[in-house]
């Protein structure tokens, strides 16, 4: 157990050499100290000093103080001669009454080794020893009192590694993207929209919802709409080729007669067969003739002779993939591209956190977070926030993981950790994380390692675990 030893009085040390002058003893060899359940006193006292008379008696009792609690220790008592004697002829021990270490005013032998201990309790933890001094007269009158202290006595805090945080790298443009699929149905090879016709509402609304998410904030710019429409294969080639275009642009021209943006915001693709899709679909399935299909798909055969095999051999399979599979493969792929602006003050990027915390990038996260005391709730919320709002990058992960490693929340912190990747600062991080969890074995492995990788801190903590495991 580590513990702190404040000596009040004078420069003297625990159990080293040396003395001070207190109450008229000198003390030397000083120990105030916890040994597991008790709180121990050791000193040498040099009482040769302490003048006496006939009938009078000087009581020394060491003292522990706390802020609303105390205890006194065995005391030292020199009596002069007709009050010893007396002492001894009334059967009287000591002043005190309890248990003391008395001697004779012409006995003094000088230096007295003093020991004494007690049952330690908490509220000893930053309490004051003192060296109470009493002069007493017959019966016991005090003539004089005298209290000063020794030393406070004070645990150590439990030794708290240093967190490293990632300072994440500005961008030097926070470009953004938005994306999804819509599901627009079309009348049997038409390519003109009917916002009406069968689930449209919901799906257009789908590609509106997502525009309309950044398009009414001041400091978002949409710099890009892309779209790409896709047809299913159960027609000839050439023309869901025509269908594919038609369809796209028809959703094309439906966003930009709604929001009446300018047409170089725009940029299209198509697919004639979405074959990935149909693919993917009957990977996943399990049809009798699975296997076989997923041969034919993955042929070196042209579109149409592809599709037509797959019908005219797995008739029954045909129709349950043209009920169940192709609806979903004539879809429009949308993605919205935009900027934010940079924010730089901390009032403001504190604004754009309480309002709209995805328009910030993880440097301004950063930056924001220094405004607040470490481990403070704010402060956490920062770094939460960021991981929520970047899921999967490294860097966000690893001060998230740092952020709940400081309040003791490792379940949260091996989360993150996972997905912190394998830099410098992440290594040292599990190195901190397996710290706290007594797996000090495998925290020194990662710490040196994080050393290795230039990590400065990591030498400090290994220090540490090294006392630890003794």
């Amino acid at each position: 157990m580590k513990r702190i030893i404040t000596l009040i009085a004078s420069a003297v040390f625990c159990t080293v050499a040396g003395a001070q002058t207190i109450a008229g003893v000198n003390v030397e060899k000083f120990k105030f100290d916890r040994s597991d359940d008790y709180m121990v006193v050791e000193m040498i006292m040099d009482i040769s000093k302490v003048d006496v008379k006939s009938t009078g008696a000087v009581v020394i009792t060491p003292r522990i103080v706390g802020a609303n609690d105390s205890i006194e220790l065995k005391s030292v008592g020199i009596y002069g001669r007709r009050r010893y004697f007396s002492n001894l002829r009334n059967g009287i021990n000591g002043v005190t009454g309890k248990e003391e270490m008395s001697y004779r005013d012409s006995d003094n032998p000088g230096k007295i080794t003093y020991n004494s201990f007690v049952p330690y309790e908490e509220w000893m933890n930053g309490a004051v020893l003192k060296l109470h001094r009493s002069d007493c007269g017959c019966c016991n009158t005090v003539l004089s009192q005298e209290d000063n202290n020794i030393a406070l006595y004070e645990k150590a805090a439990p030794y708290i590694p240093v967190l490293v945080y990632a300072v994440p790298v500005a961008e030097k443009v926070k470009s953004r993207t938005l994306e999804g699929s819509a599901f627009v149905d079309f009348v049997v090879d038409k390519t003109d929209i009917r916002p009406e016709y069968r689930n449209n509402v919901v799906e257009l609304a789908k590609i509106r919802a997502t525009i309309d998410s950044v398009r009414n904030d001041k400091d978002v710019t949409i710099t890009n709409i892309w779209l790409k429409g896709y047809a299913s294969p159960e027609s000839p080639y050439a023309h869901n080729t025509d269908l594919a275009k038609g369809r796209t642009k028809a959703v094309k021209d439906y966003v930009q007669g709604y929001y009446k943006f300018a047409p170089e915001i725009f940029s299209t693709d198509y697919e004639p067969e979405n074959w990935a899709g149909l693919r993917a679909f009957v990977e996943k399935s399990d049809l009798e003739h699975r296997a076989e299909i997923l041969d034919i798909i993955d042929s070196d055969m042209k579109p149409d002779p592809k599709e037509w095999k797959i019908k005219s051999t797995y008739k029954e399979e045909y129709q349950y993939l043209l009920k169940t599979c192709y609806p979903a493969l004539r879809r429009t792929d949308y993605r919205v591209a935009y900027t934010i602006s940079e924010y730089s003050d901390p009032k403001d990027i504190l604004s754009i956190f309480n309002t709209r915390p995805q328009n910030l990038s993880l440097n301004e996260f950063y930056i924001l977070s220094q405004m607040y005391e470490p481990g403070s709730r704010e402060f956490l919320e920062v770094f939460e926030t960021a991981v929520r709002m970047y899921p999967n990058d490294e860097v966000a992960n690893l001060n998230a993981a740092n952020a709940a490693i400081s309040i003791g929340n490792l379940a949260a912190a091996e989360k993150y950790l996972a997905k912190a990747g394998n830099s410098a600062q992440a290594v040292y991080a599990r190195g901190i994380y397996a710290f706290h969890r007594g797996e000090f074995e495998q925290a020194c492995k990662y710490l040196q390692q994080a050393k290795d990788m230039g990590v400065a801190e990591a030498a400090e903590v290994l220090n540490a675990v090294s006392g630890l495991k003794k």
